[in-house]
Formats: structure tokens, sequence, C-alpha cells
């Protein structure tokens, strides 16, 4: 099961059947507008495809990589501590994961575990258009 395309056409909808890729869109995307954030997260995916593979990157190269996009020491850390820490997981609360918020939660919750209609409407705009939307189907 997936949830269903919207006319939003988010990134977590093309990478929803790998929650560790939903909660990397999400530290992209957070703060950052989407057509800055989006060419650098496949560029991510490209370099580092799995949990796996992120978590023995090297936060210098992250970094480099993402430079642009603002918030490169931060954001470059919490994908790797992020990815170490998704290994382990227990797959309960996304929150228990290093670097991810209510944002990334609501995001997990929408996508991976299709419960967007058990959860409160989200704050970040694009998850809460997306929201409304699959709640009015």
């Amino acid at each position: 099961m997936h949830a269903p395309r919207s006319p939003y056409n988010l990134i977590q909808e093309h990478v929803q059947a790998d929650p560790w890729r939903v909660f990397v869109v999400c530290i992209f995307c957070n703060l950052t507008k989407r057509v800055d954030a989006e060419p650098l997260t496949w560029r991510f995916f490209d370099r580092w495809p799995t949990a796996e593979a992120a978590s023995r990157a090297d936060v210098d190269q992250v970094r480099e990589l993402i430079k642009d996009l603002g918030l490169g020491d931060r954001r470059s850390k919490t994908l790797v501590k992020m990815s170490q820490d998704y290994l382990s997981w227990n797959k309960q609360n996304p929150k228990d994961l290093y670097g991810i918020g209510e944002y990334a939660s609501a995001a997990y919750k929408i996508f991976c575990e299709h419960a967007w209609s058990k959860i409160p409407e989200p704050k970040d705009g694009a998850l809460k258009n997306y929201w409304r939307w699959v709640n009015s189907q």
C-alpha cells in the first residue's frame, strides 16, 4: 500500500516505500524551498542510497555536497547521525531518531504508516496541503 499521489507531487510521495528516504527528504526540505532542496536530495541519494551507506558517510563530504543549501554543518551532521540511529530504530516513534521532529514525524505517519486520517493537521505548508487533500478523498 502507498499513500496516494497528489496534485502536489511531494518528494515524499516518490520515496515513501523507504522510510529512511522520507526522513532524509524532510531534513533537506526543512526550512528550505523545494526548488533548492530537491536537486541536492537526489544527488545525496545517488551518493548514499541507503541508511547503511549514509551512516558511514564522511560529514565533511556531506557538508560539501549540500553547502549551497544552508545550515550545512547542522544538516550534514543530522543526516549522518539520523542514518546511524535508523539502523537500530524500532520503528515506533520517529522522534527517537536524531534530528527528527514534528515535520518528519508527520511525513512518516502519512507516507509510511498511511495514518493520515489519524494525525492532526501538520504545520508544514506542503505537508498540510497534502494532508488536507488526502483526507478529502
